[in-house]
């Protein structure tokens, strides 16, 4: 979303779900039911973004389905395929000490034990036994989130993480 960086993406909406104005969603919170816990949604169209709570929202098979004001239609719904749900920032709550928001750690600076920068955080990757850094620079790195063994300091007010990582990996 342009110029909403205090704005974090938490889910997407997926196809038309039936023809009453439903559609399927995708959230990105752990449990998938978080998202509902935030009444204020952002979703950005890619012709507009707006701000509105859900009206209603159902569990479907092993995804959910979700009703927006205004969207009595399976063609109204179908204008929202593909948008992105945010939440404010400030809406979460402060993570613990040694835990980081995935949104935190993008753009953050990454260099090596030596003080090599690798480049910066792109995104991050959930890969079931842990989640991995990606760190674009002259090339690109696949850092694991695992500390002590890779990570060793992530400093949010300097804006970098070091890594005890092989530039050359």
């Amino acid at each position: 979303m342009a110029g909403c960086k205090q704005w974090v993406v938490v889910g997407r909406i997926g196809a038309p779900y039936g023809i009453r104005g439903w559609m399927h969603l995708q959230s990105f919170t752990s449990p998938p039911e978080n998202l509902f816990e935030y009444t204020e949604w952002r979703i950005d169209t890619g012709w507009g973004e707006q701000t509105l709570s859900p009206e209603l929202t159902r569990k479907h098979g092993r995804g959910w389905v979700v009703k927006l004001p205004g969207c009595e239609s399976r063609e109204q719904a179908g204008r929202y395929r593909a948008a992105e749900i945010c939440i404010s920032r400030d809406a979460f709550p402060e993570p613990a000490i040694d835990e980081f928001y995935w949104s935190d750690l993008e753009g953050l600076e990454v260099r090596s034990l030596d003080g090599k920068v690798l480049g910066v955080v792109d995104h991050l990757l959930a890969t079931g036994a842990n989640d991995v850094l990606v760190v674009r620079g002259d090339k690109e790195h696949l850092v694991p989130f695992v500390s002590p063994d890779y990570v060793k300091v992530v400093d949010l007010e300097a804006r970098f993480i070091e890594v005890d990582w092989d530039p050359a990996f």
